[in-house]
């Protein structure tokens, strides 16, 4: 099949030959070359065109617009992400509701008539994470029903879900896998840990991809351990700041306060060291039971040199994880933990003017997709979409 491609701009990013070729072959369709046939829902010109489900404050969205995509709409339920998700992401609207009310009709109306839909999300992940071992699904689970019954209702050209890779072993996965097969899509499974795409945390991932126009995969990885990115790359720049203190420069720059005790615990612990370096008096009484002692990554530092742990919805706090500063005798930063996100200093998080702007910082910052695995699937179906409109 034959069609030209409006595209905005994204494709200007790559730069291996192989992908500047494609940029050339897009160049190529978007401007000169005349479709020997054209099917009905095609017109000379398409846009591919985004909407994300589960959208958060935009980590997906904003590796898909620094990706040249146009977003035209972020759907979720939670009013809190309104502000960092409008004011950093062009013209694409926040709606504020929840996906089991999302109809088709609603999706439809975003999208123009010859666009080229493409469909993103990722579906709360904590029913299917491995700290939910054991226990009862909740009714989140669900959610993945509603991404597929969506899917179905206006059939999309593409689909990514991003999710975390304990979802593949549920019923729910298999289910959702096959209605999309039903509906003629090809689909991908990969497992992505995202420090062989350079995001600097240890983070492992499920990305699912889907098309109607032909098989899609994700892009080839771009990094070896060898060139990890590391906590040393990402925030030794950082000034350095104590715990409970604000940068004056950067208000996103500011640790949580310790207790005496935790301050005792944190002068105690060598780099990429846990309460396991502790004397006696320091370790906590679950720790010294058998039950607690598998916990070893509590109270922890991170290492220089290696990527960050995952970041979590209780990221900044000191005895959540290893989530304390490798060097500095502090938990990390808010701003420090979206480094580890990938999102850009110049991403705005809250609105100034809100009497309690961090209030929910520390967890929409854990929840958001990283930004530059959101700019992983944008680059994989960009490259899907040359190959398909390609001579």
């Amino acid at each position: 099949m034959w069609g030209d491609v409006n595209w905005s701009g994204g494709l200007s990013t790559l730069n291996s030959p192989m992908e500047n070729a494609m940029v050339s072959l897009f160049k190529k369709h978007t401007s000169t070359h005349t479709p020997p046939t054209q099917s009905t829902h095609m017109t000379t010109m398409t846009t591919p065109t985004v909407i994300d489900l589960f959208c958060g404050i935009g980590g997906m969205t904003h590796g898909f617009v620094k990706e040249g995509f146009e977003v035209v709409a972020g759907i979720d339920n939670d009013e809190t992400c309104r502000y960092a998700y409008e004011s950093n992401n062009n013209s694409a609207r926040f709606l504020l509701q929840g996906i089991e009310d999302v109809t088709g009709e609603t999706l439809l109306s975003f999208y123009s008539q010859n666009d080229i839909k493409i469909l993103v999300g990722c579906a709360p992940c904590q029913p299917f994470s491995k700290y939910s071992q054991g226990k009862p699904l909740s009714s989140k689970w669900s959610l993945l029903k509603e991404f597929g019954r969506l899917i179905e209702s206006i059939q999309p050209d593409i689909v990514s879900m991003e999710n975390v890779p304990g979802l593949v072993k549920h019923e729910i996965y298999d289910e959702f896998v096959a209605l999309l097969k039903d509906n003629d899509y090809h689909t991908s499974k990969n497992i992505v840990y995202c420090p062989d795409y350079g995001i600097p945390q240890k983070r492992t991932r499920l990305v699912f991809l889907a098309s109607k126009k032909g098989p899609i995969k994700l892009i080839d990885k771009t990094h070896t351990p060898d060139n990890y990115k590391t906590v040393r790359e990402t925030i030794e720049v950082l000034p350095k700041i104590a715990d409970g203190q604000t940068h004056r420069e950067d208000r996103l720059h500011r640790a949580a306060e310790l207790s005496e005790l935790n301050k005792k615990r944190i002068r105690s612990t060598p780099e990429g060291g846990s309460w396991k370096d502790w004397n006696e008096s320091l370790i906590l009484d679950c720790h010294k039971k058998d039950s607690g002692k598998s916990y070893g990554s509590v109270y922890g530092r991170m290492k220089w040199d290696e990527p960050a742990p995952t970041m979590t919805t209780h990221c900044i706090g000191y005895g959540n994880g290893r989530f304390g500063h490798p060097e500095q005798n502090r938990a990390i930063s808010f701003r420090e933990a979206a480094l580890f996100q990938t999102f850009p200093t110049s991403y705005k998080m809250f609105d100034s003017s809100e009497s309690s702007p961090l209030k929910n910082l520390a967890r929409h910052i854990g929840n958001a997709v990283p930004v530059e695995l959101g700019q992983i699937i944008a680059k994989s179906i960009q490259k899907h979409l040359v190959e398909y409109y390609g001579e």
